[in-house]
């Protein structure tokens, strides 16, 4: 029989239950007990969800993310949380964003810390706190975490398999803050590694899924060698291990996984459904594989009968030792397409959340199992949505290909040289030194989230909508003018999210009402639908900035999210490349670009925020999406006048290794979140000369801290020793919306007074 299983289930709950409980206990508003209330329905809640599974996995809920969990877990904690009374879960939210619950904090001799840098899961929107490692690191196990999710899963009889990181991948994750290499730590590691297999096998656990993702990228020998040393080391345990990998392709690193000395191996068989085949004569005979056979990442039914016609052969040659489960964690993907009341019904019928995900499995398990005839209602039912959504004429649209058709690579192109720019804006806009600006969006406020769910419940017409979303954009106008900031934005009030606000005026776009998804701690984002082909009826942005710009006699920046972003941060159609998608969406962002700048708006952002968040996870295929993704920018951007000046912004992510492509992007500002690695995002422009201006963020707008006028200066100091001063920005990391404006002001007032201080001393 065909086992079936699971990696990991969306921990926020269907209506972002997590996400609002959370916020309620780091406000002072509710109890720790209260909190961890929540996290026990929840759990109890998903594993019903997946009680029909012949495995299911624990210890894949956390209350901000599974990667900081396990530096707990291992006791890998930063030297500036340890002194600080409470107990575990108060000390991860100190390390993830600054500090815990405001009543915990407050009653601390300490107040806040320093937040543990932020980047993506590999090559999602998914963000985890690095852990932090030093060549004095040491390693003591906490299992108590996961021993507690275990005792209760096991009350409510649920199938259990423990869910870890995997050793090498947790290393290969963290970042070492000194010259130490962080392959000398493994030994110290995998003690602690196998004390925790065997606390668990105390426990009566059989299986253990140990997510090694590191394996389908590039490894040298080094790395190679440690998963040989690390899966070694680890055979002796009283458990059986299920190593786990996905988001792409083993290739050279398949005989490596196919020989590691464990029970089981899963592989993604939908981004890397090429290694399955050679996988199989590599293969100990005792051996489970285990294949991810339903897409975790993306929200489109499944192929069911297709993948029969796959899966077949491969049961009748490995029999029991055939698992299935999806390609990877849906904590990717929304929970419950149920919920969904105003999706029509042809485009509902595409669709596949993470309960009509595990629902896909069952089918394809009977039909395995027993026939495909005892599944035969299920299987008609979907090929009939599948061949329905491949031929709708709602996604293909003729005028859009022939737009796409008439593309050259001189619409990419900018008129004059960056210095010939520079100096033509410099002449127009009569910026000081260091020029202080913010990223776009400033809170969102209770009044804000109000009138927009009065409007969309349609208790507050139009007119009064428009009325009280200027109202706030002139509150952003007025609290920036008084704080002296250089450059303003319009503050985003009418706006929803960076991408669903513009994907809602998007022909070939969908939306979800409860398509949530987790991005980092109580961040939720819900990815519009980008189900045809794309196309801009109207201009979407120019009536706000032109308003904006109306009320003051300071530069305002037009406000636009890139095309890349667009395609990253969306559920994208998997009928074409992506790539064609991508160009889609920068001819339709072109066209709003030319009518900003019609408007008269001379400084116009294209946040390019997940540029490098698409990259393959194979530094070998890197060139072939930057080459895309750039043109599609600069497509998107390049139409313009020598004197309207383009910025664009990246966030959290490393880019010390694209910077030749990002200064191919040949936007005339950039800006970048580095506060939280202290500027170390700069080190590698001691050998890179970036060519254009820059903003290195200094103001960490995740965490709640205040960054002081001094703190500013020094980190702005360290960016003029690698950027020359005439070519710098002040900003922030990021857009504003997720803080409060009493954090807001005071913190941009500092930004201000450093910026002033920088002047003075050129």
């Amino acid at each position: 029989m065909v086992t079936t299983h699971n990696l990991g289930f969306p921990r926020i709950g269907a209506k972002r239950e997590l996400k609002f409980a959370l916020e309620a206990y780091w406000k002072g508003q509710s109890s720790r007990d209260e909190l961890e209330s929540l996290g026990a329905q929840l759990r109890q809640r998903h594993w019903i969800n997946q009680a029909n599974l012949d495995l299911v996995p624990v210890g894949d809920f956390a209350f901000y993310d599974q990667v900081l969990d396990m530096s707990f877990t291992l006791g890998n904690l930063p030297e500036r949380v340890r002194g600080f009374h409470g107990d575990p879960l108060d000390n991860s939210f100190r390390v993830a964003r600054g500090r815990s619950a405001h009543g915990v904090d407050h009653a601390a001799c300490c107040g806040g810390v320093a937040a543990g840098e932020m980047t993506k899961w590999f090559d999602t929107n998914y963000h985890y706190i690095v852990p932090e490692f030093s060549a004095a690191t040491e390693f003591q196990l906490d299992a108590s975490r996961l021993l507690a999710q275990l005792a209760e899963a096991k009350a409510q009889g649920v199938k259990a398999k423990p869910v870890i990181v995997g050793p090498v991948t947790y290393l290969a994750l963290g970042k070492a803050r000194d010259a130490s290499d962080k392959l000398a730590l493994l030994p110290r590691l995998l003690p602690v590694y196998a004390t925790l297999l065997d606390e668990l096998a105390a426990q009566g656990v059989d299986w253990v899924q140990v997510d090694e993702p590191l394996l389908v990228t590039e490894l040298d020998a080094d790395w190679q060698h440690a998963f040989n040393t690390a899966y070694h080391a680890l055979k002796t345990c009283r458990v059986k291990l299920l190593v786990t990998t996905y988001f792409g392709q083993l290739q050279e690193n398949m005989y490596l996984a196919a020989n590691l000395p464990v029970a089981g191996l899963h592989v993604d068989a939908i981004d890397g459904r090429g290694d399955v085949i050679p996988l199989l004569s590599m293969l100990p005979p005792h051996k489970v594989l285990s294949l991810g056979v339903i897409n975790g990442r993306n929200v489109w039914k499944t192929d069911l009968n297709r993948a029969l016609d796959w899966l077949e052969p491969l049961r009748d040659r490995l029999g029991a030792r055939l698992w299935i489960a999806p390609s990877c964690s849906l904590l990717h993907v929304p929970v419950d397409l149920a919920g969904e009341k105003k999706l029509d019904a042809e485009l509902k019928s595409w669709l596949a959340f993470a309960l009509q995900k595990l629902h896909e499995l069952e089918v394809l398990a009977v039909a395995l199992n027993m026939g495909r005839e005892w599944a035969r209602d299920a299987l008609n039912a979907n090929r009939a949505a599948v061949d329905a959504r491949r031929v709708s004429p709602r996604v293909h649209d003729p005028m859009v290909q022939a737009a796409v058709a008439r593309v050259t690579r001189d619409l990419g192109r900018r008129h004059g040289a960056y210095e010939q720019r520079s100096a033509r804006q410099s002449a127009l806009l009569n910026l000081p030194a260091y020029p202080t600006t913010t990223i776009g969006s400033f809170p969102q406020t209770a009044e804000i989230r109000h009138a927009r769910s009065e409007f969309r419940a349609g208790r507050l017409d139009e007119a009064g909508y428009r009325l009280a979303m200027r109202a706030e954009i002139a509150r952003s106008v007025r609290e920036q003018e008084s704080l002296g900031l250089d450059v303003l934005v319009h503050g985003e009030a009418e706006r929803n999210d960076m991408v669903e606000y513009f994907g809602e005026q998007l022909a070939g776009y969908a939306f979800s009402e409860l398509g949530w998804v987790q991005s980092y701690g109580s961040r939720c984002v819900k990815p519009p639908i980008l189900f045809g082909d794309i196309s801009r009826p109207k201009a979407m942005t120019v009536e706000w900035i032109r308003y904006a710009q109306s009320l003051t006699a300071r530069p305002m920046k037009g406000m636009l999210t890139g095309p890349v972003t667009m395609l990253n941060w969306s559920f994208v159609r998997d009928d074409q490349p992506r790539s064609r998608s991508c160009l889609q969406l920068a001819l339709a962002i072109r066209e709003e670009v030319l009518d900003l700048e019609k408007a008269g708006v001379r400084i116009i952002q294209i946040d390019e925020a997940a540029l490098r968040e698409g990259l393959p996870l194979r530094r070998s295929q890197w060139q072939s999406y930057l080459d895309w993704a750039v043109e599609s920018f600069r497509i998107a951007a390049n139409g313009v006048r020598d004197e309207t000046q383009i910025h664009t912004h990246m966030c959290y992510s490393e880019f010390n290794d694209i910077l030749a492509s990002i200064a191919a992007m040949d936007a005339d500002v950039i800006t970048i979140e580095t506060s939280r690695s202290d500027m170390a995002l700069l080190d590698a422009f001691d050998h890179f000369e970036y060519p254009n201006g820059i903003g290195p963020g200094v103001y960490d707008i995740h965490s709640p801290n205040i960054p002081t006028q001094e703190h500013i200066v020094q980190l702005m100091k360290k960016a003029a020793e690698r950027i020359p001063a005439r070519r710098l920005w002040v900003n922030p990391d990021c857009g504003l919306k997720t803080r409060q404006w009493d954090e807001v002001i005071p913190a941009l007032a500092n930004m201000v007074a450093a910026a002033r201080v920088l002047r003075a001393a050129l």
